[in-house]
């Protein structure tokens, strides 16, 4: 099996494994106060400060969640609410037109519920958000402005944006800044203490932790209003028991992805380089979509249309021959739709409907794009010659 979906999950990591192991071999919760509740206590709040020493926050910054998902809707609503009545009804929120659903979505639901009005910001053919844009809409109505998010690395085309600079003019402003950076921690350079960022979300399982834990990384003197009541856990910010093994596995991930980034990302850019000349080598029409600077996009990820096809039809024939990708769309009640970063991007849905992903990470090596090349060429000619391949297969 060649993998090459580490951009929607990554393999857990051997120092992961075993932090994972040795915590979940030991009772106690992490709110407790006898001995075994302090023991989990240390766990955490060593592994909280691992963690901050890799994202250059400080400790105290960062509050655990269930994953990335959810410490974007915690920023999201969280931040929006409590800026609100700040100086005024702030209802305006700028954000990226390609953010991840965990971002979009939040978003979708206060303006549909009536507690704040979008603007989405659009990008260019590179799938980037220019800053000069985000400075013009702020200058507009500054006093309306109760939150800019925009993520730092793509999910989909890797493009990454110019969140420090976007952050550096909203705090002219004093418009908090909040940015998902699951896809960027662990492959760049974050480093939230110089960003500017009031808010950050990372997710363990893209960087070789367990999935199911996360961290929103939030600045001290930010207010934000809480999304789940219970214990008071993390700063009465996000409640709930402490996912101890979890936090664990997550810490030691980040400290390994930390320690082998330069050289994982040298290696990994060099491999999506090849991937990347054969593919359009073998099929000479695919369009390599995204920045086509290697310093403009995440290491791993290669994005492609592969014109006459359908990207879902195209997975699974690369599926059936061991090849293990991801479409450029999501899918809705049994229906395909076209990826909205693409669409946004200014492709066409013909165009955006014929993409797929194909990611790399710590586990890959040749031998998956050689995989990848001794399947592609025939999946994309039997893709274009059956049209109905996609309704069937997916019937």
């Amino acid at each position: 099996m060649a993998y090459l979906d580490h951009a929607a999950t990554t393999p857990l990591r051997p120092e992961a494994v075993e932090a994972m192991a040795k915590a979940a071999m030991d009772t106690g919760n992490a709110s407790s106060l006898h001995a075994s509740g302090r023991r989990a206590r240390r766990v955490v709040e060593e592994s909280r400060e691992a963690i901050a020493g890799v994202l250059r926050c400080r400790p105290g910054d960062v509050i655990f969640t269930s994953g990335g998902t959810e410490a974007d809707n915690l920023a999201v609503k969280g931040l929006h609410g409590s800026r609100r009545t700040v100086d005024g009804d702030r209802r305006r929120v700028l954000a990226s037109a390609v953010e991840h659903h965990a971002v979009m979505d939040p978003l979708v639901w206060l303006e549909e519920s009536g507690q704040a009005d979008i603007v989405w910001l659009p990008v260019d053919g590179l799938g980037r958000v220019s800053a000069e844009l985000v400075a013009a809409d702020i200058e507009s109505d500054p006093q309306s402005v109760s939150l800019i998010t925009v993520m730092w690395a793509n999910n989909e085309v890797g493009t990454t944006q110019p969140v420090p600079t976007i952050a550096h003019v909203a705090a002219e402003y004093g418009i908090p800044v909040h940015s998902d950076a699951v896809q960027a921690v662990g492959s760049l350079p974050v480093d939230f203490g110089e960003s500017g960022l009031t808010s950050m979300a990372v997710s363990a399982h893209k960087l070789g932790g367990p999935v199911g834990v996360g961290a929103l990384v939030l600045d001290r003197k930010a207010e934000v209003v809480a999304q789940i009541h219970g214990g008071g856990q993390e700063r009465n910010v996000r409640s709930g028991t402490l996912n101890v093994a979890g936090i664990a596995g997550f810490a030691a991930a980040m400290v390994a992805a930390a320690t082998e980034r330069e050289s994982e990302s040298s290696r990994l850019a060099a491999l999506r380089a090849d991937l990347v000349q054969r593919v359009t080598e073998a099929v000479p029409d695919a369009r390599y979509n995204g920045d086509p600077d290697p310093a403009g996009r995440l290491p791993g990820n290669a994005h492609f249309s592969f014109p006459g096809c359908e990207g879902d039809a195209l997975l699974l024939l690369l599926d059936a021959r061991g090849v293990e990708c991801s479409t450029g769309s999501a899918c809705s009640a049994g229906l395909a739709q076209p990826s909205h970063v693409l669409i946004a991007m200014g492709m066409d849905e013909a165009d955006a409907r014929s993409s797929l992903r194909f990611t790399l990470g710590h586990t890959s090596s040749a031998s998956d794009v050689d995989a990848l090349l001794a399947a592609l060429p025939a999946a994309v000619e039997r893709a274009r010659v059956a049209p109905g391949l996609r309704r069937a297969t997916s019937a």
